[in-house]
């Protein structure tokens, strides 16, 4: 029957980099104790190896000034909060995956910003100066951090110089990241350099153009990156703005377009590719950032993206965030897979269990996953769909799975995070959407936000364990099976089955 699977012992390396990095505002909010808060919780549970943010050279980091001596303006180099920052990421087990942007007040060459914090996007007055200020700045951090320490941080240049984030164009572009790669490589040849940060926009004329340029030249180039987001057009209403999904498969096919653009080049067909910005909607005001919906939704990407890309990066691990404003209401539809007040979202739970999986691949489809490592079993599925697009939820996926045994019985835990559990949208619209919470409620949403948890037997038959696996719409499971540990008899006369009246079972997972 097509709902029954029988595993065999041998699979494939699975390519998951669901770790590798995720995404942070700007760095400058790693001055915010719930920012370091959040960070800790992230760290102590899901261990990301990068942490990427904008606004490293903006005015609330502090580095770039000009100060005015004998009738002249002299640079002046301030390191202090970058410090302060960087200290916390490495006490927090995560290294920097540093951007170089935006630009500082005092080198931009116009006054045109993004964002609420007014992140200046205009290409420096002096390119020499913009070198300096990347020289200085990185040759503080060797000397602070260890050349061996910071040839493992990757350096970006810039972010998404397609769109309004900059207003050089494609030409101003190369000027930008041929003198940034020029003063990083003069700091250390061996510190790793990268771009061009695009977004989905005319990406075949910005790739093939910039791989063009970086070969003509001869112009370094260690790794390329490009963000990926998978929204429709959105519709603003009130404080709020919403999309409807494009299926997450068109994320993998864009991967799968990159590559491809990649390997037309001697110079790129071998690099890492780094997907430095990713998730469903790319605005922090869409409801859809706090959804079980998109717990599933991400989980489908996270299944495959590893085939194609070297990381992906989730914009971002919390809603201490400020693109669009100070955030408004505990759920106000950030990007953020922390909430306010120390929430998890049900996104939360998809990135732990893709980092508790297995190192080998043993089967995948459109809906779930098996991984193994040596005597351990990571079965991971999904479900999902948007009933705003008028559809009925799904039915079930359901498969009747044969996995080679251990010797002997296995013990298996269960989580689940659906519309029911693992969900505090769901508790804090049926509390009654308070804006400020009180110090009950954020116990409440705290509990709220745990996946149900199980566990059982599964008995040893002809060599296998049978299970059977059933997630419903917008839905995430991960089951884990380990060996049962042995048997000891602990107490003298002690017969558990008499004393609690109960018989050893194998229990449907």
């Amino acid at each position: 029957m097509e709902n029954k699977l029988e595993i065999k012992k041998q699979g494939v390396p699975f390519r998951n980099h669901a770790q590798y990095c995720v995404g942070t505002g700007r760095i400058g909010l790693a001055l915010q104790k719930e920012y370091q808060e959040h960070l800790e919780l992230v760290q102590n549970t899901i261990r990301f190896q990068y942490i990427r943010g904008h606004g490293l050279f903006c005015r609330d980091v502090g580095i770039y000034r000009e100060c005015e001596l004998n009738g002249r303006k002299v640079p002046f180099y301030n390191f202090t909060y970058m410090d302060r920052i960087f200290d916390s990421y490495l006490k927090n087990g995560i290294r920097p995956f540093i951007e170089l942007g935006f630009m500082p007040e005092e080198l931009a060459s116009g006054e045109q910003t993004i964002f609420y914090w007014k992140g200046n996007v205009t290409p420096p007055a002096d390119h020499g100066k913009w070198e300096e200020l990347i020289r200085q700045t990185l040759q503080h951090c060797v000397d602070r951090y260890g050349l061996d320490e910071v040839r493992k941080w990757p350096i970006e240049v810039w972010n998404e110089p397609n769109i309004g984030f900059w207003t050089g164009g494609l030409e101003g572009y190369f000027q930008l990241y041929a003198c940034s790669v020029k003063a990083v490589k003069s700091v250390d040849e061996q510190i790793q350099v990268g771009g061009p940060s695009i977004c989905g926009v005319e990406v075949e004329r910005w790739l093939t153009s910039f791989f063009e340029f970086c070969s003509r030249e001869n112009v370094p180039l260690d790794f390329v990156t490009r963000h990926c987001y998978t929204a429709n057009t959105p519709r603003n209403e009130g404080h709020y703005l919403y999309h409807t999904m494009r299926d997450p498969r068109i994320m993998i096919e864009e991967l799968k377009e990159t590559r491809e653009i990649m390997s037309r080049y001697p110079l790129t067909k071998d690099l890492p590719l780094h997907i430095t910005e990713f998730n469903s909607s790319y605005n922090p005001l869409c409801p859809v950032h706090d959804s079980v919906f998109n717990a599933g939704y991400i989980s489908r990407i996270l299944s495959e993206a590893g085939e194609y890309a070297d990381s992906y990066s989730y914009w971002t691990f919390s809603d201490v965030f400020e693109e669009c404003d100070v955030p408004k209401a505990p759920f106000a539809g950030g990007f953020g897979m922390v909430a306010l007040n120390g929430i998890k979202k049900p996104v939360f739970h998809a990135f732990r269990f893709f980092g508790e999986a297995g190192k080998e691949l043993l089967y995948r489809d459109e809906q779930m996953l098996v991984t193994a490592d040596e005597n351990r079993y990571v079965i991971l599925a999904w479900s999902f769909y948007d009933p705003r697009d008028g559809a009925e939820a799904p039915p079930p996926y359901e498969k009747e799975i044969l996995l080679p045994a251990f010797v002997g019985r296995a013990f298996f835990t269960k989580e689940r995070v659906n519309e029911n559990v693992g969900n505090p949208e769901q508790a804090w619209y049926d509390m009654g959407m308070p804006r400020s919470l009180t110090e009950k409620q954020v116990s409440i949403l705290k509990k709220a936000a745990e996946p149900a948890y199980s566990h059982g037997m599964l008995e040893e038959k002809d060599g296998s364990y049978a299970l059977r696996v059933r997630v419903e719409g917008n839905e995430i499971l991960k089951i884990e099976i380990t060996p049962r540990a042995e048997e000891k008899q602990e107490y003298l006369g002690f017969d558990r089955n008499e004393f609690f009246g109960l018989r050893d079972s194998c229990l449907h997972v």
